[in-house]
């Protein structure tokens, strides 16, 4: 989904179910929240996210393609 809201301490997985390479990166990269690498059809990659704040991020190879992680109490 393009918005999701977790609790703090909750990690995220995000697995690239296409035939491209995609990636994960934050808007604002900090060590609350930190991109992956480009990832291949089938690959996964998680974060903990252990700050509550909302986090936006895009894909950089695709921009349009965007989300946002809410982390609450």
């Amino acid at each position: 989904p393009a918005k999701i809201s977790v609790k703090k301490g909750s990690t995220v997985t995000w697995t690239n179910q296409d035939s491209v390479q995609h990636n994960v990166t934050p808007d604002s990269q900090s060590q609350n929240f930190e991109g992956s690498q480009l990832l291949n059809k089938g690959e996964s990659y998680s974060f903990t996210f252990n700050a509550v704040g909302t986090y936006s991020y895009h894909c950089t190879p695709h921009p349009s393609m965007q989300g946002s992680v809410e982390v609450t109490e």
